[in-house]
């Protein structure tokens, strides 16, 4: 975005903008706030232009478990309960699992003692070769898309944790798997789906993201609900009629 056309989205001179770019101006706590409004600069990084421009930060950061975030809480829970009896879970700015409903237990079985320890993250759990990444039918689609995401979102965050976080799943080896062949999308194609092997069935699932609208608290903008759904009605049976 140039300096004029944020100008024009914030209501200010374009050369207001420059002097604030060069540090010949200095901003207001308001000025700050609104161009970080039009950037959709996160609550966190508000905070910290705020502190580079010498005001206090504005934005707090609870813990989830604090009696302020009862609603927030609440709100999760009705989600991942209505979600039943399908899988749901509610992940961090670095997918580590806040909550899940029962039906997300099926993640964890079967997998070491050390990969359930707090925190438990869910991207991990996703690609680790003793977790899903050796139940995935389709692991080179679904470790090619979530690599992809995961990096995304580290250059655009600039948290060390998320590149981290993707150069230990990056590293994951797959033994007798080619991770160099993917399926191309076909002309009926609409999403990647979860294949996964659960015995002698393959549940074929896709998931969807959600946060919260209009968050004025870190934590409770950095959440996400991952909701999982069954592609066919063979899984949804297997969801619904568990043996």
């Amino acid at each position: 975005m140039s300096q004029l056309d944020l100008g024009i989205e914030a209501g200010v001179s374009a050369r207001h903008i420059s002097f604030l770019e060069t540090g010949r101006a200095r901003p207001s706590r308001e000025m700050v706030l609104k161009l970080a409004e039009e950037l959709g600069v996160p609550l966190r990084h508000r905070n910290r232009l705020l502190v580079s421009a010498g005001f206090a930060p504005i934005y707090p950061e609870r813990e989830v478990r604090a009696p302020e975030m009862h609603l927030v809480r609440q709100a999760l829970d009705k989600i991942l309960a209505g979600h039943e009896p399908y899988p749901a879970v509610v992940v961090d700015a670095v997918w580590n699992l806040v909550a899940a409903n029962s039906a997300a237990a099926m993640f964890m079985e079967g997998v070491p003692a050390e990969l359930l320890k707090e925190p438990v993250n869910v991207m991990r759990l996703s690609l680790h070769p003793d977790a899903m990444g050796g139940k995935l039918l389709n692991l080179a689609e679904v470790r090619a898309h979530l690599l992809y995401q995961l990096r995304r979102q580290a250059e655009v965050s600039g948290d060390g944790r998320l590149a981290e976080l993707h150069d230990e799943l990056a590293a994951y080896t797959y033994p007798g798997v080619d991770l160099n062949v993917a399926h191309a999308p076909g002309p009926g194609d609409i999403l990647v789906p979860l294949r996964i092997a659960a015995g002698d069935r393959v549940l074929s699932m896709f998931t969807t993201i959600a946060t919260f609208g209009t968050p004025v608290d870190v934590t409770v903008s950095e959440l996400a609900i991952e909701t999982f759904w069954p592609s066919d009605e063979e899984t949804a049976a297997a969801f619904r009629h568990p043996s």
